[in-house]
This record gives C-alpha cells, sequence and structure tokens, in this order.
C-alpha cells in the first residue's frame, strides 16, 4: 500500500512539474532562442573560459565580459556585411522599381526565347510588392524581437560563465539516471554543439569564398554580394548553394554570355557544391564526427522550432532521441535483466 501510495505521489509531483514546463515555455517561447544561444556560446567558450579563470586565474566577471565583446563582435560583423551588401540593393529596389521591372521583363524576354516559358507576368509582380508591403510590420517585429533575443542572450551567458561549475553540478545532480549515462548526454551534447556552431558557420564561410573565386572567373558584378548570399543559402539543408548559382547561370545565359555561363555551371556543380562533402570528411570531422543524415534532418526540423538556432540545436535533437533510445535501454533493460 505505502509503495502504490508513493506511486500516486510520484505520478501527481512529475504531472505539476510538466504543467509548469509547459506554462513557461508557453508564455517563454519567444525569448527561447536567447536561451538557446546562451548554450550554444557556453559550451563553444567552456573550456577555454575554465582555462582562464582556473589556472590562470583570471577574475571571473572580467573573463565573462571579454568572451562576451568577443561573441558580439563575431556576431554582429555578418549583420554588418549584410547591410553594407544588401541595404543599398534594397533602397534602390522600392526607390525605383520601375528600372527593375524593366530589367527583369528584357530578361524573361531572352529566357522565353531560349526555353519557351515565360517567367515575367505584370499581376505576379504586383502581387509580390503588396506582399512585400504587408510583411514590412512584421519585418520590424522581428527585427525587435532578434535586438531582445540578443541582449538576453549575453544576459543569461554572462550568468552562465560564472557561475559555470555550480550550474554543471546541479544540471548533473536533476539528471535521473546513472552517471555512465549522464557523461554520455554531456559528451554528446559538448560533441554536437560544438560540430554545428563552429563547423556550420565555417562551412558557410568556406563556400562562400568559393564561390566568389567562381563568380570573379567567370565576369559577374557585384560578386560580394552573391558570395555572402551563396554563404547563406548552404545553410539550407539540400538544395543549399543553388539557390544562388543555378539564377546566376541562367542570367548569363540569358545576356548571351554563354562560355561563362558554361564555366559557372561546371564550377558550381564540380568545386562549389562538392566543397561541402570535402569539408564534412576532413575538417569538420575533427571537430565533432556528426552523420550528415542528422545534420540534414536536424536542420530541417530545427529551423521550424527554433529559428535561426536550429541549425544548431536541430541536429542536436536528432542526435539526443537517438542518444536516449540507448540511455533508456541502459538504464532499464539492464534493471530488468
Amino acid at each position: 500500500m505505502t509503495k502504490f501510495n508513493n506511486q500516486i505521489r510520484q505520478v501527481i509531483l512529475l504531472s505539476v512539474i510538466i504543467l509548469i514546463i509547459i506554462l513557461m515555455l508557453k508564455y517563454f517561447f519567444v525569448f527561447l532562442p536567447a536561451v538557446l544561444g546562451a548554450i550554444t556560446l557556453y559550451i563553444v567558450a567552456r573550456g577555454s573560459y575554465q582555462h582562464l579563470t582556473e589556472k590562470k586565474k583570471w577574475k571571473k566577471s572580467w573573463t565573462a565580459l571579454l568572451y562576451i565583446l568577443i561573441f558580439l563582435v563575431l556576431i554582429c560583423l555578418p549583420v554588418y556585411f549584410a547591410l553594407i551588401l544588401i541595404a543599398p540593393k534594397l533602397v534602390a529596389f522600392f526607390t525605383d522599381p520601375v528600372q527593375l521591372m524593366i530589367a527583369v521583363k528584357s530578361l524573361s524576354d531572352k529566357i522565353e526565347q531560349i526555353t519557351h516559358i515565360q517567367i515575367y507576368r505584370p499581376e505576379n509582380f504586383e502581387g509580390t510588392f503588396q506582399k512585400l508591403a504587408g510583411n514590412i510590420p512584421a519585418l520590424l517585429t522581428g527585427t525587435a524581437n532578434f535586438i531582445t533575443n540578443v541582449l538576453l542572450m549575453f544576459f543569461i551567458l554572462y550568468y552562465m560563465l560564472i557561475s559555470s561549475g555550480e550550474m554543471e553540478k546541479h544540471m548533473q545532480n536533476l539528471l535521473p539516471m546513472k552517471k555512465t549515462n549522464r557523461e554520455l548526454l554531456g559528451k554528446e551534447t559538448i560533441m554536437m554543439i560544438r560540430a554545428n556552431a563552429i563547423g556550420i558557420p565555417l562551412l558557410a564561410v568556406i563556400q562562400g569564398l568559393i564561390s566568389l573565386l567562381g563568380y570573379y572567373i567567370f565576369g559577374l558584378n557585384q560578386i560580394g554580394v552573391w558570395a555572402f548570399l551563396t554563404g547563406l543559402a548552404s545553410l539550407i539543408p539540400i538544395v543549399g548553394t543553388a539557390i544562388v548559382w543555378i539564377p546566376l547561370v541562367i542570367y548569363l545565359f540569358a545576356i548571351g554570355q554563354n562560355p561563362n555561363a558554361i564555366g559557372l555551371l561546371l564550377y558550381s556543380i564540380v568545386i562549389t557544391s562538392n566543397v561541402d562533402y570535402v569539408i564534412r570528411v576532413t575538417l569538420l570531422k575533427k571537430i565533432g564526427d556528426v552523420h550528415p543524415m542528422i545534420t540534414i534532418v536536424g536542420v530541417i526540423i530545427g529551423l521550424g522550432m527554433f529559428g535561426f538556432w536550429g541549425v544548431v540545436f536541430g541536429p542536436l535533437l536528432v542526435s539526443y532521441f537517438i542518444v536516449l533510445i540507448k540511455i533508456y535501454q541502459n538504464e532499464f533493460y539492464e534493471n530488468a535483466e
């Protein structure tokens, strides 16, 4: 009877805990990217931060602020380059859209002569302008949320760093599993986050630079913009950089630069697209040996769930699923035997 009562108390307590977690997530979900970002940056900085504060005896608070400054620069640099490269084009687009529509119509006519496919239709562009205008308030709201999440992320990161040892001990004590399984989960978390938080941006930079060379060789204008967009497109699963270089190849064919178009097509297929695989089996394998399928499936799931941070936490979620199955087997199958 006592055992039965204990089981009921356990179920009630777990139900209350789950209910509180659901309520917290419901009203805190908009700020979840800040928490995930702080966790990511903490794990990236954890080893070197502890070395500086424990071995070199650096002051914890000032060291934490130094890391926040470094991360702030690393995050702001891509945003800055995006603004100086893309913002002038957007301003010109909204200032004088007629010139753009004339250029698009001219290009569409040439493509239609080659492929007999009509791309340009005035009604399609009118609908596009209306959608863009309707999305401006959402864009402003998203920008405000992004800034708020960044500030909150660094605030959380600061306290995670200065109390790292105590926090990790508390987290280990809270996990209801054997010590070996806690260690397995910890190692998997560190490996996956480092592999994705360092590997994915590194891959995007390398693919952007590789594509920059190709765009320069084959005579494209504004190669910095296209290379930057190619690097961003590499984060998109399956299609990746093809989102950028296929339209550019079509454009070169349409304006009569057939040799450059063929050259860019071959360069993009053979080099730009395959550098992803080469880097994964060489450089990224040293950072963290993550199966490509885990990354692809994880990013697809993660982007929908977590937004930008989904490129890191999506693969981590898939990896957790696999690891937790192993832990379940270790925890309960061994006990059953």
